[in-house]
């Protein structure tokens, strides 16, 4: 209970059982601070659809071609949701005193493509923490050195078992040689933000193995058939 209080922060959660031999996990959450807050729904550890305060509407991350819909008035009752919470934590607060927040630091960011590299490809970099409470991270892109933003998203925080969050982001990009991409991830928790350097070419498939093996394959060829000619030439000979 104390947890749950050092959070400042609602979570509804439920496990369903959708069939007699399979188990998922369908999750609910409900979050606030006094100056933001997260409504989400999501299934198997994947967002489902989660409120954009922002833009005032309901986003669904998952792709287009999986047919999910939540009914119409989803984002209006997250709202109303979020209020709730406002208030409910507003009264947490006052019967314990505002209590100091718990800070976990966020893991070092992990990066990684969506796709296989191939150079002129368009791809997807995607940055990821685990670990951090309370959410969110603020996620920053360079690429060779420059801040980037066009091309960039960020999912909602996801939250874990241990009562912490992990989250992602995002950048679209085209693979091209010598080009190197970093994330850096920022937390209150966090002195320096943390940063990640990925490298384009360490990641693309390596030629000099395979150019090595060619040439001393060409090389052992070429003996042989010199052999086989001296051989032929010295029974001429005889």
């Amino acid at each position: 209970m104390m947890k749950m209080m050092k959070m400042m922060v609602l979570i509804l959660s439920c496990v369903l059982c959708v069939s007699a031999d399979v188990l998922h996990q369908d999750i609910a959450i409900v979050g606030c601070s006094a100056s933001d807050g997260e409504v989400m729904y999501g299934l198997d550890g994947e967002e489902k659809w989660y409120a954009d305060f922002k833009n005032k509407k309901g986003v669904y991350p998952v792709p287009d071609f999986v047919g999910f819909r939540y009914e119409e008035g989803t984002y209006q009752s997250a709202e109303a949701n979020l209020q709730i919470c406002k208030q409910n934590l507003d009264v947490i607060l006052g019967a314990l005193k505002n209590p100091p927040v718990q800070l976990d630091a966020p893991s070092s960011p992990v990066i990684y493509p969506r796709d296989d590299v191939e150079l002129e490809v368009k791809n997807v970099l995607i940055c990821h923490v685990t670990g951090f409470y309370p959410a969110p991270v603020k996620f920053s892109w360079t690429k060779n050195g420059e801040n980037v933003t066009e091309g960039t998203s960020v999912n909602v925080p996801y939250l874990n078992k241990d009562g912490t969050f992990n989250q992602f982001s995002r950048l679209d990009f085209t693979p091209q040689q010598g080009d190197m991409y970093s994330c850096s991830v920022t937390h209150p928790a966090l002195k320096d933000p943390q940063t990640r350097i990925w490298d384009v070419e360490k990641t693309l498939p390596s030629v000099g193995p395979a150019v090595f093996c060619g040439l001393g394959l060409t090389v052992g060829l070429l003996g042989v058939a010199a052999g086989t000619f001296f051989l032929i030439k010295g029974n001429e000979c005889r």
